[in-house]
């Protein structure tokens, strides 16, 4: 039996235009104010498309390029000037900054409630806590695409490999949230392989290619691939997609899965943003 291809380009496609719409309904249109600190190319298309589908979605975009050799003061000026900008709904540092920069200390100075990608130690607080919060893009994408195929969660075994800040921690929380029991794996863990067998929902975000094979999944196992990485074969995930595919019952492809939802959720993480700093209610767009 071969498994469902979950299709994240579909879905990241509906929560744009749930954002577009929701972003008509408002008098006073959000704004997305993105930093690119030296000429990292990667970094460069990254931000083109975020800009592009804050475009599409009507969404105003703030963009400020700053030379490699910027000072880490003059940086933080900025951020703390785009806090005080009522025009300004998020505010995202792209990542990573040049070597001379604490990118910690620059999030850090990121006005909570402006903090699209989730990262201050404040919203990530609060999303532990489960509280009302900004919560990163790609751990939000991977549970819009687990609802998006009806995937009970409640009660169910959920294995995440990796434990970065910027995936792995959050997407637990955001696990345990929906009622499942979460185990978390990492570089130290004993015996990966009988673990993650004992998964409904598999999580790979660790950055090493193909590290998941057919024997680590159970039978009818949904599989969400967060890993991109580039190989002489090219882009390919933290999966074993071919040998996998023939025993999930759902799973994402790499490209094509997760990768398109963190735009899609950054987004919607923009509106969010713009109502919390007004007062209202956010719209349910993710």
């Amino acid at each position: 039996m071969s498994a469902k291809i979950i299709d994240g380009k579909a879905v990241a496609a509906q929560v744009r235009e749930r954002v577009k719409a929701d972003v008509e309904q408002m008098d006073i249109k959000p704004g997305l104010a993105t930093i690119l600190v030296g000429d990292d190319p990667a970094s460069h298309v990254y931000v083109r498309n975020k800009r592009n589908a804050c475009k599409k979605a009507g969404i105003e975009s703030f963009h400020h390029e700053l030379d490699a050799s910027v000072p880490e003061g003059e940086l933080a000026e900025l951020i703390i000037k785009l806090g005080e900008d009522d025009r300004v709904s998020g505010i995202l540092l792209q990542l990573p900054v040049p070597g001379h920069i604490d990118s910690d200390a620059m999030i850090e100075l990121i006005h909570p409630m402006k903090d699209v990608d989730g990262l201050t130690t404040i919203n990530a607080g609060r999303l532990v806590q489960g509280r009302e919060g900004l919560v990163s893009c790609t751990p939000a994408g991977v549970i819009e695409l687990l609802d998006s195929e009806g995937v009970a969660l409640r009660g169910a075994e959920a294995v995440v490999i990796g434990r970065s800040q910027l995936v792995g921690r959050p997407l637990s929380s955001l696990l345990l949230a929906r009622d499942a029991t979460v185990t978390m794996c990492h570089s130290r863990t004993r015996d990966l392989a009988e673990v993650c067998r004992r998964a409904d929902v598999l999580v790979a975000a660790v950055g090493r290619p193909k590290l998941v094979t057919a024997e680590m999944v159970r039978e009818g196992a949904v599989v969400i691939d967060v890993g991109t990485n580039r190989t002489e074969d090219g882009l390919v995930g933290d999966v074993d997609f071919d040998a996998v595919v023939e025993k999930a019952a759902a799973i994402t492809p790499v490209p094509g899965g997760v990768g398109p939802m963190t735009i899609a959720m950054l987004l919607v993480n923009t509106v969010k943003a713009a109502r919390l700093q007004r007062g209202e209610a956010p719209a349910a767009v993710g």
